[in-house]
């Protein structure tokens, strides 16, 4: 008998919808060179393309498995669902420190900072990054720790195995086929019907760095609601820009010279968390597909949420 074929798009208990990524294999990393770098990111520094360094080597990985992940976000609505259903409590409350957030007056006050999010303070959390957000929005302030917690919930709830995909995995849909530096093409002006990243919306809270911006408007100043835009092949919304995505893997800078080729499970320790795929206050350059950037497992911002791979069976 032909084994029977997964749907492409399935809901779960709570209403989420994950797509199918079907198992194969691609080039993982980047070694663009900074010279060729500087010409697509001319406003950029010669140092921030020395410093991707650990996007290198390239190197094939095969993905032996098809999984189910998350088409978008996370949202606030239902990490709310998860809050209230399982008793547990976000660390940003837990450990009275809160998290961080906007405040237009501080950077008002000490825009030479160059920045205008302030915290940890216990005014800020998951409920107020310091900016509207409405249920549909991705849910921000959360550390990895709430997000492997609602992992647990969920597959306890369905008795099936939810958990955060791995550095490897994250990529590899992210990319859906692509070779690109974002699966709209490499041009950053794409990025404008496919992600909420820093362009002329953002950069008027923060002027100073308007030379990095995108010049075009992608609709949002903040968060933008889940599915916003243009998805990849896969399905899959918001693989770059609006939040930075929580992996499971510990970070290390010269992981991939040593990773197996089959299913990297990432480094068996470490001092920080990967995370992935940039966030609506994000440059360009960092949001490409291969860019790796990392958080210690507590931190909670107002740029990093999460999406949730389902294992198949």
């Amino acid at each position: 008998m032909p084994a029977r074929k997964s749907p492409k798009v399935i809901e779960n208990s709570i209403g989420m919808k994950l797509a199918l990524v079907p198992a194969g294999d691609f080039e993982m990393g980047s070694e663009e060179p900074a010279e060729t770098l500087a010409i697509a990111y001319p406003q950029y520094e010669l140092s921030r393309f020395l410093a991707l360094r650990d996007e290198a080597p390239v190197h094939n990985v095969r993905i032996t498995r098809p999984f189910y992940l998350q088409q978008y976000e996370v949202t606030v609505d239902q990490f709310m669902q998860f809050l209230k259903a399982s008793g547990y409590t976000p660390e940003s409350v837990a450990d009275g420190t809160g998290g961080y957030g906007y405040n237009a007056r501080y950077v008002a006050e000490k825009s030479e900072l160059g920045d205008a999010f302030e915290g940890r303070d216990p005014k800020y959390s998951w409920r107020n990054p310091g900016f509207k957000q409405e249920g549909h929005h991705p849910v921000v302030n959360v550390t990895w720790n709430d997000a492997v917690a609602m992992s647990r919930w969920l597959s306890d709830k369905e008795g099936r195995r939810y958990r955060l995909p791995t550095e490897a995995e994250w990529e590899y849909a992210a990319r859906a086929g692509t070779q690109t530096r974002y699966h709209s093409s490499n041009d950053p002006r794409s990025l404008l019907k496919i992600a909420n990243t820093f362009d002329a919306d953002a950069r008027v809270n923060w002027p100073q760095w308007t030379a990095y911006s995108i010049a075009g408007h992608d609709g949002f100043a903040f968060t933008a609601p889940v599915g916003s835009y243009t998805p990849n092949r896969l399905g899959l919304y918001d693989m770059h820009g609006n939040v930075w995505e929580w992996c499971s893997d510990w970070y290390d800078e010269n992981y991939y010279a040593k990773s197996p080729r089959d299913d990297p499970p990432g480094p068996t320790s470490g001092i920080v968390r990967v995370r992935r795929g940039g966030s609506w206050h994000t440059w360009s350059l960092y949001a490409r597909s291969s860019y790796r950037n990392w958080n210690t497992q507590e931190t909670r911002y107002p740029l990093v949420g999460f999406r949730l791979l389902l294992e198949i069976d």
